[in-house]
C-alpha cells in the first residue's frame, strides 16, 4: 500500500487473515529537548565525547573561545550559524544533528463534556446539530482531523448524498439509523463504527430510533503539506 508521501506501508498478515501494523505505538522515543540551547549544547558535548577529544581540543580545531564552548556545551548561548558551522566541520556531524534532540511544541485539545462548539458545516442539513470536539491546524501529521458529535432528532432531515473529501469514521452512541456510503446500507445501531472514503456519497437515509448521536471523526489532508 503506497502512503500519501510515496513510502511503503508495511503489514503483517497473522493467522485468521487479521492485518498487523509494523509501526508499534508502545514504542519509547529518545527524550527531546524543548529548549533549542540545551538540545544544540547536548548534541555538541556528545560528539565531542564520542570522537575522545577535549574542549581544549575543540577549541584549537575550530578557533571558538573555550568561554565560549563551554557555554555553548551547558546551553547558556545560542551559537550562530557560522559557529555551528565550525563545529560541524570540526566533529565531522552534519548540521541538521545539532538539532535533532529539540522537541517543538506539539498541540492538544480538551473539550470537557457538553461543550465542544456548536457550529453549522457546508452543506449541513436542518436539524443536524454539528459539535466541534477539537481541532488543531498547521499540525506536523500534514493531515487535518476534525472530530464531531452528530445528534438527529425528529426534525432532522434525511439527507444520504453528503459528499467530501478525505477519510470519514463513524461510531455510533445512540439511537439506531440506517446510514448509506454510496450503494450501500449499513443499519447502525449503539456500538457500530463505520469507516469510509467520503468522497463517495453518504449520509444517514433512514432515522430508525431517535434521538440518535453518533462520533463523526473526518480527516483530509492539509493544505500544502500533501505533496
Amino acid at each position: 500500500m503506497k502512503t500519501k508521501r510515496g513510502a511503503t506501508e508495511q503489514k503483517d498478515h497473522t493467522p485468521g487473515g487479521r492485518a498487523a501494523f509494523t509501526q508499534d505505538p508502545h514504542a519509547v522515543r529518545e527524550p527531546k529537548e524543548n529548549n533549542l540551547e540545551m538540545a544544540i549544547g547536548h548534541e555538541v558535548r556528545a560528539f565531542r565525547k564520542k570522537l575522545g577529544i577535549t574542549v581544549t581540543d575543540l577549541a584549537a580545531a575550530t578557533g571558538i573561545s573555550l568561554g565560549m564552548l563551554s557555554k555553548i556545551e551547558n546551553g547558556n548561548i545560542s551559537p550562530s550559524l557560522t559557529t555551528l558551522q565550525s563545529l560541524s566541520r570540526a566533529l565531522g556531524m552534519p548540521l541538521t544533528a545539532f538539532f535533532r534532540r529539540y522537541e517543538e511544541p506539539r498541540n492538544a485539545v480538551f473539550v470537557k463534556a457538553g461543550q465542544g462548539i456548536e457550529l453549522e458545516r457546508r452543506g449541513t442539513r436542518a436539524g443536524h446539530q454539528y459539535n466541534l470536539l477539537g481541532h488543531i491546524d498547521n499540525n506536523t501529521s500534514g493531515v487535518i482531523v476534525e472530530p464531531y458529535l452528530i445528534t438527529l432528532t425528529a426534525d432532522s432531515d434525511v439527507f444520504p448524498t453528503f459528499q467530501h473529501e478525505g477519510m470519514e469514521f463513524l461510531y455510533m452512541l445512540e439511537g439506531e439509523v440506517v446510514y448509506r456510503h454510496g450503494d450501500q446500507r449499513f443499519p447502525m445501531q449503539p456500538g457500530d463504527s463505520l469507516f469510509f472514503d467520503a468522497d463517495a456519497p453518504h449520509g444517514p437515509e433512514v432515522l430508525v430510533k431517535l434521538p440518535a448521536r453518533y462520533l463523526s471523526i473526518i480527516s483530509y489532508p492539509q493544505v500544502g503539506k500533501n505533496g
